[in-house]
């Protein structure tokens, strides 16, 4: 009888050790699911930190870029060869709209250039009211049609689509 009792609790003893190792190895391996959620959690901030002043520092590069463009830009249209791309402009404007009413507007700053282009492509120009940084915008109202060239929309539209090349090459 007093071996039965004995083995009865050496089975209830290794029952219970089996079942505490259980719970801790489950203890375990939840605090451990635990840590890694919190570790990847503190990740996912530190990447998006990360993230966001990669995108600041690429903000404040391509404000700097675009305003060495800008200062380029200007320095182009003092030149000959901005006065030739008017011309090819207007000449581009006129071949689009064939026999229809065109109407071309020009910068304010370009108002000194107007008359001698309206003159020598005989074509209506116009200056505009307000200012597109160069270049030309033309319209054919008959068909409902502008054409812009203005340095304003390219530069915009440049600016909208520039992304940065973070290849590594």
């Amino acid at each position: 009888m007093l071996d039965d009792y004995k083995n009865a609790l050496e089975t209830t003893y290794e029952e219970h050790v089996s079942d505490a190792k259980r719970r801790a190895r489950m203890q375990l391996e939840a605090e451990t699911e635990k840590l890694e959620r919190e570790i990847n959690k503190r990740l996912s901030i530190g990447q998006l930190d990360l993230k966001r002043e990669l995108s600041r520092k690429q903000e404040g590069l391509k404000d700097k870029l675009f305003v060495e463009l800008r200062d380029r830009l200007a320095n182009f249209m003092e030149t000959q060869e901005y006065q030739q791309l008017l011309e090819r402009q207007v000449k581009a404007a006129k071949k689009f709209a064939g026999d229809e009413e065109l109407v071309i507007y020009m910068d304010p700053s370009d108002g000194d250039k107007a008359q001698r282009l309206a003159l020598h492509h005989n074509a209506v120009i116009k200056i505009s009211e307000y200012s597109f940084t160069g270049g030309t915008r033309a319209v054919v109202p008959n068909k409902h049609i502008l054409i812009d060239n203005s340095f304003e929309t390219k530069i915009r539209e440049a600016r909208h689509e520039f992304k940065f090349d973070l290849g590594g090459k």
